[in-house]
This record gives C-alpha cells, structure tokens and sequence, in this order.
C-alpha cells in the first residue's frame, strides 16, 4: 500500500506493507487531515519516524468484532496498554506505554490503510459526512480543554490564533455559553468564527489587550504564550494547546506574581466531537482549503505549511 512516510529526516510517498491487523481492527482510510503537528514532527518534533497522520475518518474491513466490518468510523489516537491503572479506568491518553497514532510508535493515517485496537474505534452517525468526520480528532482536542479547566456563561475567554485549531477551540468553547473572543491576524479566517456567532479581533488592534479569566494559547508560536499573559487578570488560567519543535520562554515571574494557573491540555474524547459535528454545532467544513490525493503527499505536506492556508486533506 502507499503511505505519506518520514524515515531518515525524509519525506516521501513509499510502497509498505498493509497492516497485519492481528488483535486490531484494521481501517481503509478515507479521508485523512493533516495538522501542524504532523508539520512540527519533521522538523523534530516528537522524535517520530513511519507514516505521518493522526486525523481520519475510515471504513472497517477486518475486526475481531465482526459487526463492525464495513462501519465508517473515526479512531482514538492512544492506545495503552490495557494493564496500567489509567487504562483499566478507561483513559489510556497518559498510559506510560502508549503508542500515539502517527506520532509515538505507530505508524498513522496517511495511508491506505492504518490499525488501532477496537476499542479506540467509534461508529461515524450518519448525519455526519466524511468531510466533517475528519475533524473529530482536533475538534475532540478543543472541546478537550473543558476536562482540564471549568468554563461556564461567566467565563471570559480569548483564543489566541486564528488557525485550524484556533478556530476550533473558540467554536467549541462557546458551546458552553461563555463569553468567548478569538484573537487572530487574517481577517479571512476570523470572518469563519464571526459567521457563528463568536467575537473577533485583530492582535495588532488590541490596545490596550483585555483582561479575561481564561486565555486559551493555539498560535502555534512561541511568541503566543506572552501574549497570553498580557489579557489574563490576575489568578487567571492560561491553556496551552499548541505543539512545536522548539523551547519557549517564559517569563516566570509574572505567573507567581499574577499567580497565573498554567495548564496543559492534549487530547479530548471523541464521542463529545461527534455529537458537537451531529448537531452541527461546529463549521468544520469552512477550514477545508484543499483536497490532495496521498500520491501527492509531499506537496500537499508544502501546500499545508503555506501562508494563509488552513486544513488541507489527503485522499487515498
């Protein structure tokens, strides 16, 4: 089968073997997205080497459990390993002996075909097309935030970045009713929040920069985190949801100071994506810049990088 593989500081469309599947499931991947965190591993993030891509919507063709042969579904990117107490309580996202599809130890979506254990797999409703399903990874991601931090219709909250998962994270967050602001540079991208209800503004227009409670940081830049710093009041919360190859300052005298929370936050759960893109809650489909085929994977890797840009997706 052909794959979107980085090996050897390299990338390239190559000829692989298909997925043995064994005690997984193994997936006919459909439609795969491609995130900055897959442009960030080749420049060094993560240490990663295989096939890129943890996004995707797929149909079933081989699984122990035989009902779900020929489901679309979408697949949780940690699989544990079932023994630790993290994954006995049903959470395998910290599992000390994780793989991480496309980005730790296993091989990913950009390809014919992947594997992930049948547990990670959840059934796509019908309501949902594959274009939207694609999204259910960093839509998760976003809606993910609301496990690591209370936002209620009293929170104040600002995104910073206006990228994919910028956009995504001030969609989801005003899903909670809370007074939601996303912070972005490109007036295109801004008009996509502004089109569902969400305040916008231009960084370089904030003049002095509001104070909020909660200052979710998805730049992508380093540059974001002081930023961030700028809008919170005092004994606020800064998330951080972005992934770079790099180190980032950090003033640490303003967070004791300010006695500024900080939290990270990674992954989210799937099925609260699913029902989010049902009730089309979310405009996912505006963030679609491109449609490539994995032939052309290496351009469309460039094309993903490229100023102004937002998601572009792979067709096997």
């Amino acid at each position: 089968m052909k794959a979107l593989r980085y090996e050897n500081n390299r990338l390239s469309v190559a000829d692989t073997a298909k997925p043995p599947g064994g005690t997984e499931a193994v997936v006919r991947v459909t439609l795969a997205g491609i995130c900055n965190t897959d442009l960030e591993i080749v420049r060094g993030y993560a240490g990663f080497a295989g096939t890129l891509g943890h996004e995707f919507v797929g149909v079933v063709e081989s699984a122990a459990d035989a009902s779900l042969i020929g489901a679309r579904v979408v697949g949780e990117i940690n699989a544990g390993c079932g023994r630790c107490a993290l994954c006995q309580a049903g959470d395998p996202r910290h599992c000390p002996e994780r793989t991480v599809l496309g980005i730790v130890g296993r091989d990913g979506a950009f390809a014919e075909f992947l594997q992930l254990p049948v547990v990670n797999l959840l059934r796509v409703p019908a309501e949902v097309s594959d274009y939207q399903a694609v999204f259910v990874e960093p839509l998760a991601a976003a809606w993910g935030i609301t496990e690591r931090v209370s936002v209620t219709p009293e929170t104040r909250v600002a995104v910073i970045g206006d990228g994919k998962l910028g956009l995504l994270c001030a969609q989801a967050l005003a899903q909670t009713g809370a007074q939601v602001t996303l912070i972005g540079k490109h007036q295109h991208k801004l008009r996509i929040a502004a089109k569902r209800g969400i305040e916008t503004e231009v960084a370089s227009a904030m003049n002095p920069p509001r104070k909020v409670d909660v200052v979710v940081e998805a730049s992508g830049a380093g540059a974001g985190f002081a930023q961030a710093l700028d809008m919170l009041r005092p004994r606020g919360v800064l998330v951080l949801k972005s992934t770079f190859h790099g180190a980032t300052e950090m003033d640490a005298a303003r967070l004791v100071v300010d006695e500024i929370s900080v939290v990270g936050s990674r992954c989210g759960r799937f099925a609260p994506a699913l029902d989010l893109l049902k009730r089309d809650a979310v405009d996912v489909e505006s963030l679609i810049s491109e449609e490539q085929p994995l032939a052309d994977g290496v351009h469309a890797m460039e094309r993903a990088a490229s100023h102004g840009v937002l998601k572009v997706l792979l067709k096997p």
